[in-house]
């Protein structure tokens, strides 16, 4: 028996992708190669080994620019919105989004990162996008940075803590803001704040020894110039009265392995650090007294200018979106862990994953909610939310992906029940309407989409689109609101 949901009249439904992720038409129209577009696919073993496709060396990717080796290079490709943008739109619009999430790649703007004026093609392919979003009646939320780092910064050897960088972001963001203010209402200046920060260090000469932690405790000074960044982002934002500035956080909702008080507080203290504490400075403007513990006890130094503090208190964001995935556990002493992502998280008997180790954990989605808007009183925007399922075609070219339509209803349901709660939620982007290159593992056939794209891991194939069973259950959604 179907059971309707309840979901605000003006709810936001939409879907999320990246420029890396879709765009292709990586060396036209005068655009350059961004860092991710230098990392050559690697066929696992092991699908949950993402660190194997990962374990690169900056030689590698310098290496990378003339591909004497002949490897490919998914990122350069994607899905091919460049070209096909016209025809996703339409299939976006049709299956019944109200927005897209999309992202700028850096390189197709500024393909030098500090040229004198923008490239002017590139501007005018967004500007066509968001044109034809308006035509189709779907409003656009923005992702300034999602990820592409311009290989300039490598060349460089610059991290966020050099004002080189931040300068050029922040030009950056600007353009953007008064070319398309007209055009796009929800801005995010970072994609998952706490993870992307480890990119630029990753093949940085100013990379220092001493493995994960060492990354994460480094990090820390330079996700303080982002978090100045964002908030100038913020305040350059009033020039424009009806744009709104939120975050973006990638979240992943943690229980205690047992009720330990150990493990209780050890689960606590992963929050506070991995979680929380992001939203804190960038929703109520400062530093909390956990982190400045934390900082003190590993003797971790953030390099403050003077009126930084200032800044972060007078221009929070005006609301929190995050990405959600899947649920862990921790424990004090270090239990079986599951694989498959960067955030690698303990393994819970009372859960199903997927064949990548990511825990199916619709509850824990609603105890994330309650939890963001107890804690911070702003408006919440879940900007991706999806499942990774390896995918071929049938005889009738579709995907009968029941599989999606259980895990998007459960969600959506878990949701509705968060808005029961009190929750103040007012849109949802899938993680993505329509297939592309993995993040993570760099695959195509890794497949979230509601659309199915022809293409394999080395891109062979038409490129066409096929629309999936859930497409047409999501259709159906949107006009009933039953599952």
């Amino acid at each position: 028996m179907a059971k309707k949901l309840e979901f605000p009249k003006n709810f936001l439904w939409g879907g999320a992708t990246a420029a890396n992720q879709i765009e292709g038409a990586y060396d036209v129209d005068g655009k350059t190669l961004s860092l991710l577009e230098m990392i050559p696919y690697v066929e696992l073993k092991d699908r949950t080994d993402i660190e194997a496709s990962r374990k690169l060396t900056k030689q590698d990717i310098l290496d990378s620019i003339d591909n004497k080796k002949g490897l490919h290079y998914p990122k350069r490709f994607g899905n091919d919105f460049y070209n096909r943008y016209k025809e996703d739109i339409r299939l976006f619009k049709e299956a019944g989004l109200k927005v897209f999430r999309m992202s700028v790649a850096w390189t197709r703007i500024f393909p030098n990162g500090n040229d004198e004026k923008p490239n002017a093609t590139g501007m005018s392919f967004y500007k066509n996008v968001f044109e034809e979003c308006k035509a189709q009646g779907l409003e656009v939320m923005l992702t300034i940075n999602h990820f592409d780092l311009p290989f300039w910064v490598i060349q460089k050897g610059l991290t966020w803590r050099d004002k080189e960088l931040s300068d050029c972001y922040l030009r950056f963001a600007k353009l953007l803001m008064d070319e398309f203010n007209g055009y796009v209402k929800y801005w995010l200046p970072f994609n998952e704040i706490n993870l992307g920060v480890l990119i630029t260090r990753q093949f940085s000469d100013k990379e220092q020894e001493g493995g994960v932690m060492q990354k994460i405790l480094s990090s820390y000074g330079d996700l303080h110039k982002q978090f100045v960044a964002q908030a100038k982002v913020v305040e350059y934002s009033k020039k424009y009265p009806h744009i709104k500035v939120g975050c973006m956080v990638a979240d992943t909702t943690s229980y205690p392995i047992d009720c330990n008080p150990i493990n209780v507080l050890e689960n606590q203290r992963m929050e506070h650090m991995k979680k929380f504490f992001y939203y804190d400075v960038m929703v109520k403007g400062e530093y909390p007294g956990y982190a400045l513990r934390m900082f003190k006890e590993y003797g971790v130094e953030i390099n403050k200018e003077a009126g930084d503090d200032e800044l972060l208190k007078k221009f929070p964001v005006e609301f929190i979106s995050f990405s959600y995935y899947m649920s862990g556990t921790v424990s004090k002493e270090t239990g079986q862990m599951t694989e498959g992502n960067i955030l690698k998280v303990g393994k819970n008997p009372f859960l199903k994953a997927t064949e990548w180790g990511w825990q199916i954990d619709p509850m824990g989605l609603r105890y994330c909610l309650n939890q963001l808007w107890d804690m911070y009183r702003v408006p919440l925007f879940i900007s991706e939310n999806g499942i990774g399922v390896s995918e071929v075609l049938n005889d009738n070219n579709t995907v009968e992906d029941d599989y999606r339509i259980e895990y998007l209803g459960q969600h959506f349901e878990q949701m509705s029940e968060a808005i029961k709660d009190g929750v103040n939620l007012f849109g949802y982007t899938m993680w993505t309407p329509i297939d592309v290159v993995s993040a993570g593992s760099n695959e195509m056939s890794k497949r979230y989409g509601m659309i199915f794209v022809d293409y394999d891991d080395y891109h062979r194939g038409t490129g066409d689109r096929f629309l999936k069973k859930s497409y047409k259950w999501f259709q159906n959604f949107m006009k009933t609101k039953e599952i």
